[in-house]
């Protein structure tokens, strides 16, 4: 964030990362739609925005990278950003994303900081896609787990971070690499509060479980558990599964809202009504263990 005026403030971000499915125009669209995640998250409005590319042009057909461009240039056009350049770089492995330009106003920043106890957490988008990208990758995933997670990593928190404004959210953030666990620590973390979430209430991807259980599991999963497994309290009764799931590496995933208690049944039913899937996952306590507990 830099602050220009009283009325304005930059919000700058960057993102990029390798293919996570085979064609490559909605590679493009979902690392577009990640890439201005960032600034949705931060209440801010995405204005214009910077390609960066890294292409192998002397082993791949230039028509790839040609694909690329045009699924993100039409997600930029759904967003209403402008695309101002951008930098390529030769490379042996194929990485895409934007450098973001935003604005929002001074007094309506969001950061991932900030909640209050008695909080209620909505998430929007369901999570497993780091599970479900992993079946891809494997190529065990049916074709309708494949339609379900690509339009979900395709989808802009455009309108999320619309229909959540009037609901005064205390901090936001987008789950991504860290997962709901780590970045919902990351919302806790130094303030002595802490996080309850209810494992029936997370929304997934049904078929998430099926391969999770198949040992279908990406390596950040691993790596997001073994990080944050100081602050993760599991309860007894809790499957499995929501463990993995709530450590899942999400690719362009949802908003993770704090609202007072008396809003988030009405944040829930007017993303619902704007299309948008959400559900309220969970509560901050004010308990000053900073612990993440996971319950039935």
């Amino acid at each position: 964030m830099y602050r220009l005026t009283d009325e304005i403030a930059l919000v700058q971000t960057v993102d990029f990362f390798t293919p996570i499915v085979d064609d490559p125009f909605t590679f493009g669209q979902i690392a577009v739609a990640n890439s201005l995640s960032d600034v949705y998250a931060m209440g801010g409005e995405p204005l214009c925005a910077m390609n960066v590319v890294a292409f192998p042009i002397d082993a791949m057909d230039i028509s790839v990278l040609r694909e690329i461009l045009a699924g993100g240039l039409e997600k930029m056009r759904e967003a209403g950003v402008a695309l101002v350049g951008g930098h390529s770089v030769i490379d042996p492995e194929i990485k895409y994303g934007l450098s973001v330009t935003g604005r929002v106003h001074p007094d309506r920043i969001l950061t991932n900081v900030g909640a209050r106890a008695a909080d209620r957490l909505v998430l929007t988008k369901p999570l497993g896609t780091g599970i479900v990208n992993t079946a891809i990758k494997g190529g065990m995933a049916s074709g309708e787990a494949v339609d379900r997670v690509v339009g979900s990593m395709a989808m802009l928190n455009a309108r999320a971070a619309e229909v959540m404004r009037p609901f005064e959210p205390s901090a936001c953030t987008d789950v991504t690499g860290f997962g709901l666990l780590g970045h919902g620590e990351e919302m806790i973390g130094g303030t002595g509060l802490s996080i309850r979430l209810f494992a029936a209430s997370l929304p997934h991807f049904e078929e998430a479980r099926g391969y999770a259980e198949m040992g279908l599991l990406p390596a950040g999963l691993h790596r997001n558990l073994e990080h944050w497994k100081e602050c993760l309290s599991v309860s007894d009764g809790v499957d499995r599964f929501f463990v993995d799931l709530v450590a899942d590496p999400q690719t362009s995933g949802g908003l993770l809202i704090p609202v007072g208690e008396g809003h988030a049944d009405d944040l829930v039913r007017a993303l619902a009504d704007d299309g948008v899937p959400a559900a309220q996952v969970g509560e901050i306590l004010d308990d000053g263990a900073e612990k993440v507990y996971l319950e039935p």
